[in-house]
């Protein structure tokens, strides 16, 4: 087990030990944490391909020492000439792998808007790691070696992305070098529009880097390779797009605000799932007994029907918060919920009439890792807190520029008249969440997970772990986790488990045997898995003044601190 680190000025928690590296190298510089953030957001984009694509989604959370917090959502839209019935009317309501998927690329401009607003150093500054490790490679790791293979097929269909993942025809082992120079090459480019106009100020050299992306020859590749495969992404896609900085969503347990993205994200249902389980209550439960985790459970199926039926980009679709996080709709919930039994599956939310239908699939789920997440406080009390995606494999990599532009249309609903659905213009429903905490005191608390719709449930296990069952940082990232699937996959094809809890094997047998017994339909995993997600946490107190820190074992996440 990893002991819980402790520093006096700063920390770094990453999905991988070389975008913690990178990071606390840019924060011992003088950086702030929104230039360490940066940095290592940008190096895991190269480090973790997949999970995580340069050319994705980056929803941000920061924090400033002023108290000042802002979201930048760094999730693409729908391109503007997409039919909004295209799935439903030429593909039976599926979703075909590659271009067809493709949303606006969404993560350089959200990096560029936060070092923008908020940070202190150049894009050239901060991306300079990223493109070492793309030019210079880097030593392929175990779940990354398992991924190439994995998901070799999937690169067999694309000649650019077979080039890539596939050198020599096969993919690369456990231990090799694997080398990026096309996406080295394309942030080089960035970079150097970025010093050309450096003469003009730091912010016309951002302003620079990004149009070379969304407006110069990166965005006319792009285009032209998309619309060649037969995609809909545009020059005007690109142009026009720019991340929206909003305000976070807010929601008080006990003496904690807690603050999350908004609805186009899943985010806010950790709020509700807080706010479900503290009414039930929590007293003389025990940790990952069979009460507590029946309770959990319930408490999410209930809480992600209010998703599936609700959430969506709040620019197309009323999204009424205010009223699913309300007491009402908690109460309800709540009496709708048998200590003694499971619910058989996800069920309708209250007050609603109508159904979506998803059948029932066959076997137990398998998971295909998406996603990383980082964590950054400096020592001026700054922090920042983003869940970086897009694995590299679900649709073409542009040949020359060795990204893939953002296939996150595969977590909206083909259906356009769902509340997730897509459409022209329209966000996908983001599965990454990123989140801080604020307690009274002045606590800072930014965290995350990689891990689809397994972050939420593994989010809320670590954050009760630590806040209210008393354990350190790392032994509540540790500890033994479960995670339900008694609703419908917020990836496509969107395939939906009823009453299937998966379990850590570290679960007591007494504790699985119990939770059968009441109509769970036990799935049970490693004693560490990334299935559960891969939560990082960092835990800055102004009093005694230590800033704590963890990072999940199941994932190649280290934490580091000074």
């Amino acid at each position: 087990m990893r002991p819980t680190l402790y520093g006096n000025r700063q920390a770094v928690s990453a999905g991988h030990y070389l975008a913690a590296a990178v990071g606390t190298a840019i924060l011992d510089s003088g950086g702030n944490a929104i230039d360490a953030g940066c940095c290592a957001g940008m190096a895991l984009a190269i480090l973790h391909p997949d999970e995580v694509n340069f050319a994705g989604v980056a929803p941000i959370i920061i924090r400033l020492a002023n108290g000042e917090v802002i979201t930048i959502a760094g999730l693409g839209h729908w391109p503007m000439s997409i039919p909004a019935d295209l799935f439903v009317r030429e593909y039976d309501g599926e979703l075909p792998y590659g271009v067809l998927r493709t949303v606006v690329p969404a993560a350089p401009d959200a990096w560029i808007t936060a070092l923008k607003h908020y940070g202190t150093m150049s894009f050239g500054e901060v991306a300079n790691a990223a493109i070492e490790f793309a030019r210079d490679g880097f030593s392929v790791f175990h779940f990354l070696a398992s991924a190439f293979e994995r998901n070799s097929d999937h690169n067999r269909r694309w000649p650019s992305n077979e080039a890539l993942f596939l050198p020599d025809d096969r993919p690369p082992q456990l231990g090799e070098r694997f080398v990026q120079t096309d996406l080295a090459s394309t942030i080089q480019y960035m970079v150097d529009e970025e010093k050309a106009s450096a003469h003009k100020g730091r912010e016309a050299g951002l302003e620079a880097a990004r149009s070379a992306f969304y407006i110069g020859d990166i965005a006319a590749r792009i285009v032209a390779h998309m619309q060649n495969e037969g995609g809909y992404l545009s020059r005007d896609d690109m142009a026009n797009f720019h991340s929206q900085i909003g305000s976070p969503i807010r929601g008080r347990w006990r003496d904690f605000e807690l603050l999350t993205c908004g609805p186009w994200c899943q985010g806010p249902t950790l709020i509700q799932s807080l706010l479900m389980i503290e009414k039930a209550g929590l007293d003389g439960l025990e940790q990952n007994g069979a009460d507590y985790l029946h309770l959990l459970t319930e408490v999410i199926k209930c809480v992600f029907a209010d998703r599936e039926y609700y959430y969506g980009d709040p620019d197309h679709v009323d999204v009424p918060l205010e009223r699913l996080h309300g007491g009402g709709n908690i109460d309800a919930w709540l009496k709708r919920i048998d200590p003694g039994q499971a619910m058989p599956d996800m069920p309708t939310p209250n007050g609603i009439d109508s159904t979506f239908l998803y059948p029932a699939s066959e076997g137990l789920p398998e998971r295909d890792p998406d996603t990383s997440y980082l964590c950054v406080v400096d020592k001026w009390g700054n922090a920042f807190s983003a869940t970086p995606s897009d694995a590299m494999w679900r649709s073409p990599v542009v040949p020359g520029l060795g990204l893939i532009p953002s296939p996150r249309g595969s977590q909206s609903r083909p259906d356009p008249n769902h509340p997730s659905g897509m459409g022209p213009g329209r966000r996908p429903r983001l599965t990454p969440n990123p989140a801080i905490a604020l307690r009274d005191d002045g606590t800072v608390v930014p965290f995350g997970a990689p891990g689809g719709d397994a972050q939420v449930q593994s989010m809320l296990q670590v954050f009760l772990n630590i806040f209210h069952f008393g354990m350190d940082v790392q032994a509540g990232i540790d500890a033994p986790r479960v995670t339900s699937h008694s609703f419908p996959s917020s990836f496509a094809p969107f395939a939906h488990y009823p009453a299937v809890l998966s379990v850590e094997g570290r679960v007591e047998e007494r504790v699985c045997r119990e939770l059968e017994s009441r109509g769970h339909r036990l799935d049970i995993y490693p004693d560490y898995t990334r299935n559960t997600a891969a939560v990082e946490m960092i835990v800055a107190q102004p009093s005694p003044g230590f800033i704590r820190a963890g990072a999940d074992p199941r994932q190649p996440a280290y934490a580091m601190v000074r």
